[in-house]
């Protein structure tokens, strides 16, 4: 039989629990409905390059990218449900309880309503009172009595507020389970979405292996383009470097404005915009197995961030256009220079800024070229002086 000291110790425990969970259950619910948009932005890639009939590895990477949400959102569900299984368990300890104070009050009510029947009427009541040996003891019986009412009513009114409570935790058990029901059924079409897409990949993938030599065709022409913008980012950067020299050949430290700048940047560091209003990261930053090429690795000095028709390119932070260059007839870059540090813009057929412009947060550099197969693609990069940086450490998470 439990204490009400031990009931109301179970009680805030389960409450702080419940806290925490429900705090924890907003944000996976928040992160689920996210990665829901996400995966329907996704799809409507997807749908822009697939206005073309031909298979590309593009197609390709927007589907790993959906597989990997989905698998993500899979995950947050299992998350939800675990949580959904704990508070279910926590209320289902809760009644327990409850039902074991209510156990226990009605015993005690049962054994005292049985007193105070035996001195229900004003005649029993005066006989308990005059067969008393002296004054004393009659105050003291009829001080009983009043007590013996009072308590009555005060737990006749404590089991009616502990019922109620029982009453309003078997709702909140009803609503949970119900919920995690829900969950259940949306966690298996998921899974079932996940087959679909899985399946999908797979067909891909066999249709591009057959176009092979057409595929290595397009490494080699993105590898020139890269090694081509690479240069000219070092050129730009080296020119940058060379106008702090003097006579001497002796080069001049950082402005305290261009100082300040970097600083500023370096404590953005995670927190910069997106240079696109939306999109999905196709391709990472560093060396890469090709998805679909045995044995073939390709490199990317930044990332590409796949987006809608017509987008835009911004700016991620305050600085100074110190370059725009054309890398081949539907590819030019931007460069803008943020104190030591640089960021790239590139794979734009149209640019809104010229060299020597000064730029804030989220100006529109240019527009982003859509190729012939739909795809509209954004290569980003950062650098720390001649030092080229992982732009995902540097980006928001969104």
């Amino acid at each position: 039989m439990i204490s009400r000291q031990l009931y109301i110790l179970t009680t805030v425990l389960i409450i702080s629990f419940q806290g925490y969970s429900q705090e924890s259950q907003k944000k996976l619910d928040a992160k689920r409905e996210k990665l829901k948009k996400e995966i329907a932005y996704t799809n409507k890639l997807l749908s822009e390059t697939q206005s073309d009939r031909s298979v590309t590895v593009g197609q390709l990477q927007l589907i790993n990218v959906k597989i990997d949400k989905r698998t993500d959102l899979l995950a947050t569900l299992k998350q939800e449900v675990y949580y959904l299984d704990n508070k279910i368990e926590k209320t289902e300890s809760s009644l327990f309880d409850l039902n074991e104070e209510l156990r226990s009050l009605k015993q005690k009510y049962s054994k005292i309503a049985w007193h105070a029947y035996k001195y229900k009427t004003a005649y029993n009541k005066l006989i308990f009172l005059f067969s008393s040996d002296d004054f004393n003891q009659a105050y003291q019986r009829m001080r009983y009595l009043d007590q013996i009412s009072s308590y009555i009513r005060k737990e006749a009114e404590r089991i009616k507020n502990v019922e109620e409570e029982k009453n309003q935790i078997l709702s909140q058990n009803k609503v949970e389970k119900l919920e995690k029901s829900k969950l259940l059924d949306i966690e298996q079409d998921e899974l079932l979405e996940l087959e679909k897409e899985q399946a999908q990949k797979d067909r891909l993938k066999t249709n591009l292996l057959t176009k092979e030599k057409q595929l290595k065709s397009s490494i080699k022409d993105k590898e020139k383009q890269s090694k081509k913008l690479a240069k000219q980012i070092q050129n730009i950067i080296s020119s940058e470097i060379a106008s702090k020299k003097d006579v001497s050949g002796k080069v001049y430290g950082l402005t305290p404005t261009e100082k300040k700048l970097s600083s500023s940047f370096t404590s953005n560091k995670g927190k910069l915009p997106w240079p696109t209003e939306r999109g999905v990261i196709s391709e990472t930053f560093g060396v890469h197995n090709h998805p679909v090429l045995k044995k073939v690795k390709t490199k990317n000095n930044g990332i590409n961030i796949l987006t809608s028709k017509n987008s835009e390119a911004r700016s991620v932070f305050n600085g100074k256009v110190v370059g725009v260059t054309k890398i081949s007839n539907t590819n030019i870059a931007v460069i803008i220079k943020h104190g030591e540090f640089f960021t790239v813009y590139s794979n734009l057929d149209k640019v809104d800024v010229n060299k020597g412009d000064e730029v804030t947060t989220n100006t529109v550099v240019g527009n982003i070229h859509t190729n012939l197969k739909g795809r509209t693609e954004l290569h980003f990069e950062v650098w720390k002086g001649t030092a080229i940086q992982n732009p995902s450490y540097w980006l928001s998470q969104k």
